[in-house]
Formats: C-alpha cells, sequence, structure tokens
C-alpha cells in the first residue's frame, strides 16, 4: 500500500507540471479559437531568460544572495515575456484579426522557429542549470502510518504546489474577473466580441502575457529539474495528451487532464511495465489521448460543436 502510494503521489506531483505547460495552450485557444504551436519554443525561451539573468545579474552587481538574484532574473525574465507578447500581437497577430483557423495556426508556427532562433542567439546554446532553492533531497514521510514511510522527492513537490498555485489563480481569474470573461468572450466568436465593444487587439496582448508568464513558471520548474537546454521545447509534447484529454477550452480539464495523465503514467509505468519490458511511460499519454480522440474529441470537459446546415 505504501508503494502505491507513493507512486501515486509522484503520479500526481508530474501531472501538476503538466497541467501548468497545458494551460499555456488552453490560455491561447480560448482567446484565439487556435492552437499555439509556439508554447514550447515560449517555455525555451523563458526558461533561457531566467536562466542566463540569474547568472549575469551578480556578476554585473556583485550580489551573492540566491533568493534577491533569482527574484530580480525572474521579473527580468516576467517583462521579456510581455515584451515578446506585445511584438507578437503588434507584428503578426493585430494583422491577423477575423482570418480563418488555419492562418492563425501557421502564424504560431512561425513565432515557434523565430523564438526558438532567437531565443539562442540571444542567451547562447549551452546547457544552463537555473538554482532556485528548491531542495532535492528526498524525505519519508507518514512513517507512523506505513512501514517505513513514503519517500517524497522534496523538488517535485514544491514544483507541484508553486503549479497548483499558479493553475488556481488562473482558474480565478477566468471565472471571476471581467477580463477573463472577456477572454471567453473572443474564444466565441471574435466578431460578437467586438460589437460589443472588447478590443481584441487588448485582449490577445493580455492572453499572451499570461501565457508567457505560465511559460516562464514552466520553464523555471523545468529548467530547475532537467537543466535548460533546447530539448525542453519538448516538454511541450508532453502537455498534448493533456489538453485534448481535457479540452482544449477548459482550464479545470487541463488541471485533471494533467492529473489522469501523471498518475496514468506513473501508475502503468510501475505496474505494467515489467510485463512488456518498460517503456509505457513513454507512450501511455499518447495511447489515451488516441482513445479520446476516437470516441471523445471534445475531451472531458471541452464543448461539443454542432455545426448546423
Amino acid at each position: 500500500m505504501a508503494f502505491f502510494l507513493e507512486t501515486l503521489l509522484g503520479g500526481l506531483m508530474a501531472g501538476m507540471l503538466y497541467s501548468l505547460v497545458a494551460l499555456g495552450f488552453v490560455l491561447i485557444y480560448k482567446a484565439s479559437g487556435v492552437f499555439n504551436f509556439a508554447q514550447g519554443a515560449m517555455v525555451l525561451f523563458a526558461a533561457l531568460a531566467m536562466a542566463r539573468f540569474s547568472e549575469w545579474i551578480p556578476v554585473y552587481t556583485g550580489m551573492d544572495n540566491l533568493f534577491v538574484a533569482n527574484f530580480l532574473a525572474f521579473i527580468g525574465a516576467g517583462v521579456m515575456m510581455f515584451g515578446v507578447a506585445w511584438l507578437i500581437e503588434r507584428l503578426a497577430l493585430r494583422h491577423l484579426v477575423n482570418q480563418e483557423g488555419t492562418t492563425l495556426l501557421m502564424a504560431t508556427l512561425g513565432i515557434s522557429y523565430f523564438l526558438d532562433g532567437i531565443g539562442q542567439t540571444i542567451f547562447g546554446s549551452a546547457i544552463y542549470k537555473i538554482d532556485i532553492g528548491m531542495p532535492k533531497d528526498p524525505i519519508i514521510a507518514f512513517e507512523s502510518l506505513f512501514e517505513g514511510g513514503i519517500l517524497i522527492n522534496k523538488e517535485d513537490l514544491y514544483a507541484a504546489l508553486i503549479a497548483a498555485v499558479l493553475v488556481a489563480l488562473l482558474t480565478l481569474f477566468f471565472q471571476k474577473t471581467v477580463t477573463g470573461r472577456a477572454l471567453r468572450a473572443v474564444a466565441d466568436d471574435h466578431q460578437a466580441a467586438q460589437s460589443i465593444g472588447i478590443a481584441l487587439n487588448r485582449i490577445w496582448v493580455i492572453v499572451w502575457c499570461v501565457a508567457g508568464v505560465v511559460a516562464l513558471v514552466a520553464g523555471m520548474i523545468w529548467g530547475s529539474k532537467l537543466g535548460v537546454q533546447f530539448s525542453l521545447t519538448t516538454v511541450a509534447l508532453r502537455a498534448l495528451p493533456v489538453v485534448i484529454l481535457g479540452g482544449l477550452t477548459s482550464v479545470p480539464g487541463a488541471i485533471v487532464g494533467g492529473l489522469i495523465i501523471g498518475v496514468g503514467e506513473k501508475l502503468s509505468e510501475v505496474f505494467l511495465g515489467p510485463y512488456v519490458g518498460g517503456g509505457i511511460e513513454i507512450w501511455f499519454a499518447y495511447v489515451l489521448a488516441l482513445v479520446f480522440l476516437l470516441f471523445r474529441p471534445q475531451g472531458l470537459f471541452g464543448e461539443k460543436i454542432i455545426d448546423r446546415v
């Protein structure tokens, strides 16, 4: 029982990180109705900015306080992501208002390649590390309940808590604020939203800024765990099954989908892997996403769209 709970907790913590990355896809889709293929590049760009700023600030300021240096690096990277969001809206999206979804999709592909290139040009292409002070030593919990206790990775626990707080704040933002409701209106119908006075350009800037912050937090956490390198863009691919499972238009769906896939990966690898030679964790999420595409393509919480002709 203790081993099962240990695996379950590991899956839940991994699932929260998947949910965080998936939120970037959901945010952009809710505002523009297009799948944002640039999300992985945004995670890499934000992580590169955070890693390099945290290196440069102590060198050029003589500061030896890790917390303050990381805080300033986070602020600097956040400002840079806001600048990226503004430029994307100003130079690309503003000229594509009311265009077909395919056009917007291709625009995000172009943005992805641009961010990949310019990020490595500015910050370099080596492998960098982000040290945000999260403890990496495991702890033994619930020793009084289970013999030997349950082994919990502190870094994964802290990362999951950070992701959970951000997810909760974004959920409140969408459900309780005027801007959040405006975002949902824009996602439903661009022209109708404009007709009632919603400034589409302003909404797109806001949502790309929020998605940039999400990418920054995700890049910071994944960079701390795996190091900042080009392969970080593939983290976004791990979130694709999450948004398919939860629904492209649902913030709660991104959360639930991430938790289901995180737990499913861990449990299947541990309990089924030995019977099939292992490796289930690599493809489990994609097979589950395929099943949902066949039987419930809108996902668990997505809206079923019916076209009447």
